[in-house]
């Protein structure tokens, strides 16, 4: 066989294996190019599928990228595929909102694939071999820490429409001795005149905590709706302060715990909230020109 045929053979033979590994790649797709799918100039933010889990993948204006959560294992990576150029092996921020299995499994796998270069946290810990597996990777990876605290802001990058920030609003202290659902990072995510309401398994009673603290200050377009979609969260209260046009679900489909709860849907519809499920509609994206957020529906 001829050098050439030996060549073309293992670039197929790699080609095959990249398509098995990211069945939703494109050869020719601008990802593998070397370019984000996200505009320049627009704020893009994906709510991942990832099952019975949370992830939602952030890319502001000037190319800044922030993953929350990564789910409970690998379908993560699968995911960001989707979105991420191929040659792209850097995340700027990652946030672990609380220690659960389903929201920190996944970045574990993250942490081995990527370079980050912060990672966000409370004080909050499990005992269970997923924790240790992700503290192991923390210490490994190097990157800076930041202590998930209300009032922590970051600038993600400057569009347009000015400043990308997200903002932490809770915890308010030390979360160490709280339940962990209840320790959840809760952010807002602002730029411009669009709001993102990112709320981790947060539980009504923090929700009303977060109604005593800032009021109408949490009206926002989008919801991720808390908890997978449990009764635990989003309280007919919190929705009126919040008045999201649209709400995501991130739950997997036929899940052991039935989420998205009837009650919880039911407090949407009446809220005239549009909802999404990453488990009927798989990976939910919006895109923010400062002004208006639209749905994308590609």
């Amino acid at each position: 066989m001829s050098t050439i045929r030996i060549v073309i053979s293992l670039i197929l033979g790699v080609c095959v294996a990249l398509l098995y590994i990211f069945p939703n790649l494109s050869f020719f797709s601008e990802t593998v190019l070397g370019s984000a799918r996200c505009p320049e100039e627009l704020l893009c933010v994906h709510f991942l599928d990832v099952g019975q889990g949370d992830a939602t993948f952030i890319e502001a204006p000037g190319g800044a990228q922030v993953l929350i959560d990564g789910g409970k294992g690998s379908a993560v990576l699968r995911a960001l595929a989707a979105q991420m150029s191929f040659f792209d092996r850097d995340i700027d921020v990652v946030i672990a909102t609380h220690p659960d299995q389903d929201h920190i499994g996944g970045l574990v796998a993250v942490l081995e694939r990527f370079a980050v270069g912060s990672i966000v946290q409370t004080e909050n810990q499990n005992d269970t071999s997923v924790a240790d597996a992700f503290a192991a990777g923390v210490a490994q990876e190097g990157a800076r820490e930041i202590l998930g605290r209300a009032g922590t802001t970051l600038t993600l990058g400057h569009g347009t429409a000015g400043p990308v920030v997200l903002t932490i609003l809770f915890p308010d202290r030390n979360a160490a001795g709280f339940e962990s659902n209840a320790s959840s990072i809760i952010a807002q995510l602002v730029y411009g005149e669009t709001e993102f309401m990112l709320m981790g398994d947060a539980p009504k009673s923090i929700e009303r905590h977060l109604l005593t603290q800032f009021g109408a200050a949490l009206a926002s377009d989008v919801l991720k709706v808390g908890h997978h979609g449990s009764d635990t969260s989003t309280d007919a209260a919190f929705l009126s302060a919040v008045t999201p046009t649209y709400g995501v679900i991130s739950a997997g489909k036929d899940n052991a715990y039935g989420h998205p709860h009837h009650a919880v849907l039911d407090r949407l519809t009446a809220a005239g909230v549009i909802t999404k499920n990453t488990a009927d509609v798989g990976s939910v994206s919006f895109v923010s020109d400062g002004k208006l957020i639209q749905l994308d529906t590609k």
